[in-house]
């Protein structure tokens, strides 16, 4: 085989490290967002959450500087030039963003909002308050995501013109009890990510067909399963397949990004989602085509996975575009709300349905 295609990945992280103050103590805060930051050694300097215990749980789990009642005394107590990362139910998120100071540097954890006009207003209050402000869409971080969009784009694989993402899992729902009783759930709280990153890859899209349906085991939520179509032209395929209630052991669980190119493809799986929260390693496999050769994959080691170092990539990215370290904002929020449209319109999809066949 040919010389293989340089391969790496780092994350640039910021020459001069802001302080973060915490809103919300829930479970991805302590699954993902404080190991996060404890690896990349930064310092968390407050957090906040009604349920006051839960804050002061963390707080002493992860030597947290001070625990506050609420957002005006996080405000009022943090340095001026601390990063807010957000992480609250989707319902509540514009009411945090106006107890904020002008100019704050803002994180805030998916969704924009339960609906578009939720994300309309968020984006609104973002812009006249002058915020710089992420989605933390961390999947675009994934190490191995970083990976296949450095191959793609120096065309080591040639044409992007399909990609595939499945999930047949089982999910534990159960450890997000907010997320029971809410019109919309499973394309707005977990296919949104995979929605989003075919936006990181491919652009915008033209059109979305979607379908999302209950699981008869899981009647308590909204939907568990989605089948998710974004059209671009008559070349390019990009779709989402996510099965949550699959509960039959690990032997059959999917849960992987595929890519094809003119020249080559990549495969990766996403380790996180196979016996979450626990999870497995992620892998990443590539092939490139050479004439009169049998197809070879590749695979790569990796160093890092999606649950903590995508965390540390969404947290450093804006920290570097906070101090002009870097001039792109991978998660910038006017990104985030054109995510939020694609997902408002897969909704409308599901529920105007499909054509009828007539009888």
């Amino acid at each position: 085989m040919s010389a293989s295609p340089a391969i790496s990945y780092k994350v640039q992280m910021p020459l001069h490290p802001r302080p973060i103050a915490i809103i919300g103590a829930g479970g991805i805060v302590h699954d993902a967002h404080l190991p996060a930051y404890e690896k990349a050694g930064w310092e968390v300097a407050g957090i906040c959450d009604p349920a006051r215990e839960r804050a002061v749980a963390l707080a002493t789990k992860f030597n947290i500087a001070k625990v506050y009642d609420d957002i005006p005394q996080l405000v009022a107590g943090v340095l001026e030039n601390a990063v807010f990362d957000i992480a609250v139910p989707a319902s509540a998120l514009a009411d945090v963003l106006l107890q904020l100071p002008q100019k704050a540097v803002v994180l805030m954890q998916k969704p924009m909002g339960e609906h578009i006009q939720a994300a309309d207003e968020i984006l609104r209050i973002c812009r006249e308050k002058e915020f710089t402000a992420a989605m933390n869409f961390q999947m675009r971080l994934i190490p191995a995501v970083q990976i296949a969009k450095d191959l793609i784009d120096r065309g080591v694989i040639g044409e992007l013109h399909d990609m595939e993402i499945r999930m047949n899992i089982y999910h534990p729902w159960h450890l997000w009890q907010f997320l029971f009783g809410i019109p919309r759930m499973e394309m707005l709280y977990h296919s949104i990510h995979y929605m989003d990153m075919i936006r990181y890859f491919f652009g915008e899209p033209k059109k979305i067909y979607a379908k999302t349906l209950k699981h008869p085991k899981m009647m308590q939520l909204a939907s568990t399963r989605s089948v998710i179509l974004m059209e671009y032209d008559d070349i390019i395929r990009a779709f989402v397949n996510t099965n949550h209630g699959h509960e039959f052991g690990l032997k059959y669980q999917d849960s992987f990004i595929k890519f094809e190119g003119t020249k080559g493809a990549i495969r990766t799986t996403l380790g996180m989602n196979l016996d979450y929260p626990s999870g497995v390693p992620d892998t990443f496999e590539y092939v490139v085509l050479e004439d009169n050769k049998p197809p070879e994959w590749i695979t790569v080691p990796l160093e890092g996975t999606w649950f903590p170092d995508a965390f540390i990539g969404s947290m450093a990215n804006l920290m570097c575009y906070a101090e002009g370290s870097t001039d792109v904002l991978i998660n910038h929020v006017d990104s985030a709300h054109r995510t939020m449209q694609v997902v408002e319109a897969a909704y409308a999809s599901s529920d105007n349905g499909g054509t009828l066949i007539p009888v």
